[in-house]
């Protein structure tokens, strides 16, 4: 890769990291922490992430559990899991509280799988809108002295790195789908 493109292939790159962060966040029926990655509790005036006020399991296949290092802030956590669009309402015992995640359905499978499709179409239209940034800097660069050959050559490796993206797009769409339907 030439190395007037590399800025794009690695804002490519991020596009595919924020993509796989954001299909990790999306439930499928099973207990996964990391649908607790945004949320923030008030922790004396500061929000901070669930993760670090206390320990976060998966003690079976459907349940998470928050056990809280300052007993005081489950109140906190219980309103930031209200508060969320996670759908889930936390079982707090005093000490412990447990998020237990229902048996999807098959339409709620099919609404899910509609999600990731529209995230994975907005994540090729911003690798789509990094080429079209790229390839303007190229015609910028027809005009700095670049022969018509050379700036043909890096439209074609830009193309090539959007092509490669997409298809990763695409795999993880299909990873993802799958991993919704077959729970």
């Amino acid at each position: 890769m030439d190395a007037r493109l590399q800025q794009y292939e690695d804002k490519m790159k991020k596009t595919i990291e924020f993509l796989e962060t954001d299909f990790s966040s999306i439930r499928a029926g099973r207990a996964n922490p990391h649908v607790l990655d945004k949320l923030r509790v008030d922790y004396y005036g500061t929000p901070t992430p669930i993760q670090q006020v206390g320990n976060v399991t998966v003690p079976e296949a459907r349940i998470i559990q928050i056990a809280p290092w300052d007993k005081s802030l489950i109140k906190a956590i219980e309103k930031a899991i209200l508060t969320s669009d996670l759908g889930l309402n936390p079982n707090n015992d005093g000490s412990v509280i447990r998020l237990i995640f229902p048996e999807l359905t098959e339409e709620r499978r099919k609404d899910l799988v509609k999600d990731v499709r529209k995230k994975a179409e907005e994540g090729k239209v911003a690798i789509r809108n990094i080429r079209r940034d790229g390839n303007d800097s190229l015609k910028k660069l027809g005009k700095a002295d670049v022969s018509e050959d050379e700036i043909k050559q890096l439209e074609d490796q830009l193309q090539k790195a959007t092509d490669k993206y997409i298809k990763e797009v695409d795999a993880l769409l299909e990873k993802k789908s799958k991993e919704i339907m077959t729970v």
